[in-house]
């Protein structure tokens, strides 16, 4: 059943999205906009370190992206403890935590 929002469509409950009959697990609808947007651009630069690194057969880089890419999914709440799970002390925890995490290792 197409979704009145824009994006892909989700269960009735709201916790996964459907991409090509798949369930996957949906983002923390609470993290803030800003908050969820940053973690996105953390992701998505992950995953780009996971291509190169890829290409050049960088073992060590390899696995670094691949850690930020866990870290960012985590943060989002699309891995680890599902995040209906969790308090919202736990969820903004959660977040904030890998936001600050992911800011750390951009900058070092």
């Amino acid at each position: 059943m197409p979704s009145e929002r824009s994006g892909p469509e989700r269960t009735d409950n709201g916790r996964y999205v459907v991409v090509k009959g798949r369930r996957w697990r949906a983002t923390d609808p609470d993290i803030p906009e800003a908050d969820a947007a940053a973690l996105r651009s953390h992701l998505m630069a992950a995953r780009r370190a996971v291509k190169e690194a890829g290409r050049a057969a960088d073992d060590t880089a390899l696995r670094r992206a691949r850690e930020r890419v866990q870290e960012a999914k985590v943060a989002l709440g699309e891995r680890g403890t599902p995040w209906w799970e969790q308090s919202p002390a736990e969820r903004a925890r959660r977040w904030r935590d890998g936001l600050a995490r992911l800011d750390r290792l951009r900058e070092g």
